[in-house]
């Protein structure tokens, strides 16, 4: 089947939620399904319309759409790559209502056996291959190297760009996503390790993903006795760092069990009190922070490693089971508190919580 692919956007009014997307959609479906079947306007009288009603949504929303067989067009929803909006493409997808003639995708899914050519160079299960890299000190780490027999120092850039594009193909952008920790591409006269054809890559990452689940399936930690320790440090431009962490967990020895890191930002004005908030954003934050606290809770796999404040910014930091109710809860924040406050929100993979170890104390 091929697809075209549709990354930019266009701007229009009038949706709020996903009710009133697929309702238009529907008023809409038989002018779409001809345009995609024939191949015909498929920029002005599909894409740019398609665009700009998911815009009014929500940023980060994206589309592939092509006739899967004779009769049924599909049209897959795609969060590009973007882990803090794959749950927002499930629920869109989820709220689709049943269409003749049509399939709706969340993801891009895995295809078999597939082929692509990208500026002259192939990637298929001919040239590519893989072994993965065990840590005795993080043994729940998948890290893959890929072997392309083509790389060189010269084309390096452009074969990762194609490796990764090969991979969110082979896999499924939620797999790709989801069950690679640390990816490196290199050539095969680098290879330190007997090469696997990727064809056997698949297997591989769901024979490790299953062994994963198994072993951390229920494990749960309760931080209600918990201790805080307070953390002081000065910038190099004087501003004053205070972070409060939940230091006893930092030692639990179940921490890939969360293996997603969620970091709520907040900016604030602190350019005349040497980076710290003033006392009414101090108590607003206190309560954004408390709210959150509330909706991502430890008995349910979301919790709450502590806070930083100071150079104009207050992170709060927690270590979850998984990444799409953070992603809700924080998008949730930052659109109710929009006109108070600069929000950011990050979500990554990090098992052994690395990024937390500047609050270890020996």
């Amino acid at each position: 089947m091929s697809f075209f692919n549709r990354t930019q956007k266009s701007k229009d009014t009038h949706i709020h939620s996903y009710g009133e997307f697929w309702n238009w959609f529907q008023c809409n479906e038989k002018e779409f399904y001809s345009i995609v079947k024939e191949q015909g306007n498929v920029e002005d009288g599909f894409f740019d319309q398609l665009s700009a009603k998911l815009d009014e949504l929500k940023d980060g929303f994206y589309f592939l759409a092509g006739m899967c067989d004779e009769d049924t067009a599909e049209l897959v929803l795609t969060a590009d790559g973007n882990i803090r909006n794959i749950a927002f493409v499930e629920d869109l997808v989820n709220a689709a209502p049943a269409l003749p003639g049509w399939r709706f995708t969340a993801l891009k899914p895995a295809l078999e056996g597939i082929g692509i050519e990208m500026a002259g160079y192939r990637y298929n299960e001919d040239n590519l291959h893989f072994y993965a890299i065990e840590h005795s000190g993080y043994p729940d780490e998948i890290d893959i190297t890929i072997v392309h027999d083509d790389l060189t120092e010269e084309n390096k850039s452009q074969i990762l760009n194609g490796v990764y594009i090969f991979l969110d193909n082979y896999l499924g952008e939620l797999d790709f996503l989801i069950n690679i920790d640390n990816l490196k591409v290199i050539g095969r006269s680098e290879a330190t390790s007997e090469l696997i054809p990727i064809s056997k890559l698949n297997d591989f990452l769901k024979w490790r993903q299953k062994e994963f689940i198994e072993k951390y399936e229920g494990v749960r930690h309760n931080t209600k006795e918990d201790s805080y320790t307070s953390f002081e440090a000065e910038m190099e431009n004087g501003n004053m760092l205070l972070a409060i962490i939940n230091t006893d967990i930092l030692k639990w020895d179940c921490k890939a069990s969360h293996p997603w890191v969620s970091v709520f930002t907040i900016k604030y004005d602190g350019s005349d009190t040497n980076g710290m908030p003033h006392s009414n954003d101090y108590e607003t934050m206190d309560d954004i922070e408390d709210e959150i606290v509330q909706k991502l809770n430890d008995a349910d796999g979301y919790l709450n490693i502590g806070r930083q404040t100071g150079n104009s910014e207050r992170e709060v930091y927690f270590a979850c089971k998984d990444f799409r109710l953070p992603s809700k809860v924080f998008y949730e924040m930052q659109q109710k508190f929009k006109d108070k406050f600069e929000i950011e929100f990050d979500i990554y993979k990090d098992k052994y919580w690395q990024s937390f170890e500047r609050f270890n104390r020996n």
